[in-house]
């Protein structure tokens, strides 16, 4: 967990707190956590305070964005750095289109996993 990039924070749109992901998910704020550290999640520092915050398009109602989970080991597996996975995932994508984030969040993971997957070709 880092400072964030100022290029990457402008890409992503929207930002949530480590204790709201937890109340979404119904879950404690130390699960959270733990999801963090098991990559299940990226967690970066930002804003005024150094906060620790999640995109707000890795969380969707109640849970994690089917296919989140595993799209990050795909891009780990590719050595992707959380940062690199933040820009990938938020940069738009005119083959998508939108961002691998946005395919996401409407259930289009299979295509934003085949990409992930070719970059590593």
């Amino acid at each position: 967990m880092t400072e964030i990039d100022v290029k990457i924070d402008a890409l992503v749109p929207a930002w949530l707190y480590v204790p709201d992901i937890a109340e979404m998910l119904d879950v404690d704020v130390v699960r959270v956590r733990q999801l963090i550290k098991e990559g299940q999640l990226i967690a970066v520092r930002r804003g005024e305070n150094n906060a620790l915050q999640i995109p707000a398009a890795f969380i969707q109602g109640d849970r994690i964005v089917k296919g989140l989970v595993g799209l990050l080991t795909v891009l780990r597996d590719d050595g992707f750095t959380n940062e690199e996975m933040l820009e990938w995932l938020f940069t738009p994508d005119e083959s998508l289109p939108g961002t691998p984030a946005q395919a996401l969040n409407e259930n289009r993971g299979t295509e934003v996993k085949r990409r992930a997957q070719a970059l590593a070709i």
